[in-house]
């Protein structure tokens, strides 16, 4: 299995305020999970983060996020959230990233 921080991506634009954090971390799991988002199998949602509309994924295989990362664009929707809104979908990076971000397993 490859290393947690390889299948990770950092998700930002997350709409913040709007629905309960656990609502919300099933809306992100559901929608990187769905095949017409290049999405696979989730492991982890960590949501919130200390950073506002910010979450992280992580998948149980490391091509989903290859996958993930060459969508054109990737649009929140849900029937619980009033709009859509897009998401900026980033390669979570270990030597960039404060390492207090991200809740060890």
């Amino acid at each position: 299995q490859a290393a947690r921080s390889t299948r990770t991506i950092v998700i930002a634009g997350v709409p913040a305020g709007l629905l309960q954090d656990d609502v919300m971390a099933d809306i992100l799991t559901i929608h990187f999970q769905m095949s017409r988002n290049n999405g696979g199998d989730v492991e982890e949602v960590t949501y919130p983060t200390r950073n506002e509309g910010v979450a992280y994924i992580t998948f149980e295989d490391q091509g989903v996020v290859e996958r993930v990362l060459k969508k054109d664009q990737h649009v929140l929707q849900d029937k619980r959230l009033s709009r859509r809104y897009p998401l900026t979908v980033t390669r979570y990076n270990v030597s960039s990233s404060p390492t207090h971000l991200i809740v060890p397993p």
